[in-house]
């Protein structure tokens, strides 16, 4: 989910879920000297194994010898709280060990599905992945559901959680997800741009030169671009795109998707980049039509036709390829080229 330009930093201190997992623990294998456990799906099993891990283990591999813990990979939503799904819900309330991007956010999700967490609850973000991938990894080998989620949508788009399932696999632990909300494939859905085929770009670089760079690399693409954006930077970016694919690429803005203030705004790059520049609030979507395929058999037509802008305002060539160059972060030489290649198809014959 688009949720970067902001710092995310962990939440409760550690000890507390540490005495909670003690507690629990003690509680459990006490009941279980009682009796009180017989016949139920919830507690310790054998051994103080809890019988939750063999339930989450069936649904993902249906088979009941599961000795290791099962990582669960959970779509959170992304902004109405109702497309939450009841094996989400079930899931996280049995979870041995819940690994979040902002504990305080899960807290808060938690709260909001009326659930209670009874496992360990453990920051799990950008700074902290590859340190706390081996920590969840020594849960799953003790035998520990581990659930990983993320602030909204589907880990590891845009957000973290390779290092973790990478891990698992290789170790062979199972992996399973519970699928939901995603703010990838709600855009695609409402925007109205072709989806047959399309690319996910998700955060473009921060510094101007790289993005511009990026951008440039990216004017030949067919397929519909998928994009992540801070409102901040909106602007920014939806101009250099109009320099980069040109100003009459369409594009759609999918704001705040799910939630109450939605909006779904369509139109080319420049129209947009127009609208944004007076501040746009929210979680941010950007689809980006693809290029055409007569614009990508003239090689790199973005470039020679914001020259041409150019010079139409009485700048002349020279000093219109080399602003051209350091608005896309390209070099002079890859502007000249595409310049040239323009005027020669221009003065070639169509074929008969």
């Amino acid at each position: 989910m688009p949720s970067r330009g902001r710092a995310i930093r962990g939440g409760q201190p550690e000890q507390d879920h540490w005495e909670q997992e003690k507690r629990t623990t003690h509680v459990c294998h006490r009941k279980a000297r009682r009796g009180h456990l017989r016949g139920t799906t919830r507690g310790c099993g054998a051994g103080g194994r809890p019988r939750t891990i063999r339930r989450i283990a069936r649904e993902a591999v249906g088979r009941d010898d599961v000795a290791e813990g099962v990582l669960v990979v959970a779509a959170t939503p992304i902004g109405n709280m109702d497309d939450a799904s009841p094996r989400l819900r079930r899931i996280l309330a049995e979870a041995d060990v819940v690994a979040a991007e902002d504990t305080r956010r899960l807290r808060r999700l938690a709260a909001a599905l009326g659930i209670s967490l009874r496992g360990r609850v453990v920051a799990y973000f950008d700074a902290r992945e590859t340190k706390r991938a081996g920590v969840l990894l020594e849960e799953l080998r003790a035998g520990r559901d581990v659930v990983l989620l993320t602030d909204a949508g589907m880990p590891l788009v845009s957000d973290p959680g390779y290092r973790i399932v990478r891990a698992a696999i290789d170790a062979g632990i199972r992996v399973t997800c519970v699928p939901g909300p995603s703010a990838l494939t709600a855009a695609l859905a409402v925007g109205g741009l072709p989806v047959e085929r399309f690319c996910f770009e998700g955060f473009l670089p921060r510094r101007a030169a790289e993005r511009r760079r990026r951008l440039t690399e990216l004017a030949a693409e067919t397929r519909t671009m998928v994009f992540f954006e801070a409102p901040h930077r909106i602007f920014a970016t939806l101009t250099d795109m109009a320099k980069a694919f040109g100003p009459g690429r369409a594009a759609v803005v999918c704001r705040e998707l799910t939630k109450e203030h939605e909006e779904i705004r369509r139109g080319t790059l420049q129209e947009l980049a127009q609208w944004a520049q007076s501040g746009v609030r929210g979680e941010l979507t950007l689809l980006v039509a693809g290029a055409t395929e007569e614009s990508v058999a003239s090689g790199v037509p973005p470039l020679a036709q914001r020259v041409a802008e150019l010079q139409a305002t009485g700048v002349d060539r020279r000093t219109a390829i080399a602003r051209v160059a350091a608005e896309a972060g390209v070099p002079r030489r890859q502007v000249f080229d595409a310049v040239v290649a323009r005027k020669r198809e221009v003065q070639s014959p169509p074929d008969r």
